[in-house]
């Protein structure tokens, strides 16, 4: 199972982003999903999740601005960020709890590759 994160980039505090990562391979589910972000310097730390069911959680930092949804069909989640700060600077990591369609039925936790996201003030 592979994980290809997109959408990252360069954006004026107050502005919008919308990040997408998409799961891929033999999969045979794909449960909850979600955004973490680090910092430079800092430790990477919970964005948003989201279940396969849609049920969705938030950091406090982010609530009311950043929604988190996903496509089951896709295999693929998004991250609409709105009213961007210049704290919101980080690389941003998507990560699913996935069951590779291996016939061991053994969930696994896997990262995709990161995506820089910078808000200038």
């Amino acid at each position: 199972v592979q994980l290809q994160a997109s959408g990252g980039g360069l954006v004026q505090a107050g502005g919008s982003l919308r990040l997408s990562c998409a799961a891929s391979g033999s999969i045979f589910s794909v449960n909850r999903m979600g955004w973490y972000r680090q910092a430079p310097g800092k430790q990477r730390d919970l964005v948003a999740t989201i279940t396969s069911s849609g049920s969705a959680n938030y950091a406090d930092s982010v609530q009311g601005r950043f929604t988190i949804s996903r496509d089951n069909a896709k295999n693929t989640v998004y991250l609409q960020m709105n009213s961007l700060k210049p704290e919101d600077t980080a690389v941003y990591y998507c990560n699913a709890d996935a069951i590779p369609n291996n016939g061991l039925y053994y969930q696994y936790t896997y990262w995709g590759q990161g995506t820089q996201v910078t808000v200038s003030s």
